[in-house]
């Protein structure tokens, strides 16, 4: 089971993120589960939302409590006490920002995780790019995509297009599909520095 914990703030789409990554797991035959942690999403509130991928059926309804990966849409929260609670060394930290890492004071963090699973993607800057809004749910799912391999792109793009109609649901997806580019481009050369084999 691969168990996601997405960081945002209310009006962000940090719900519907959760919910198109398991409609896209959902799209590959697969069980899932999306979830917010609390029933309302206020405006500018801190909110979180939790995804489950499994090849067997999700008997657990807890919050993910060990994350196998971290989407974080708001920079403002990366210093809250407890967000990155519970990711292991092996698993993976997706942030919406334009700074590397070590601008954004994780050098600490980043120093015990592998390079190439932890990376960057400028979402809400794809996001203004092809949407005209400061969305960045959907390029992060995008990234998320490229980074952790748990569903194709492909997923992703048919959850959007599911979920959403017209000129929304299209820039949606090219969004998703940029950030794909971006990230995957930045693992492999991340990859490539730390001194992966590159396949």
């Amino acid at each position: 089971m691969f168990q996601v914990r997405i960081h945002g703030r209310g009006g962000q789409g940090v719900v519907t993120a959760a919910e198109l990554l398991s409609v896209a797991g959902f799209t590959e035959d697969r069980h899932t589960q999306a979830f917010p942690s609390f029933g309302s999403e206020r405006m500018g509130a801190p909110v979180v939302s939790f995804c489950r991928i499994s090849d067997e059926p999700i008997r657990t309804h807890e919050p993910v409590a060990e994350p196998d990966a971290l989407i974080i849409q708001d920079l403002t929260l990366l210093h809250q006490p407890g967000l990155l609670d519970g990711l292991a060394a092996d698993g993976y930290m997706l942030v919406n920002s334009t700074r590397e890492f070590g601008e954004l004071g994780l050098d600490e963090y980043a120093a015990r995780m592998a390079a190439e699973r932890l990376l960057v993607v400028p979402a809400t800057q794809l996001a203004l790019e092809h949407m005209g809004r400061p969305m960045p749910g959907a390029p992060l799912l995008g990234g998320f995509a490229a980074l952790t391999g748990q569903v194709r792109l492909e997923s992703v793009v048919a959850a959007i297009r599911e979920r959403f109609s017209g000129a929304i649901a299209e820039g949606n997806a090219a969004a998703a599909e940029a950030a794909y580019r971006f990230v995957d481009d930045e693992r492999r050369t991340a990859g490539h520095h730390a001194g992966v084999q590159e396949g």
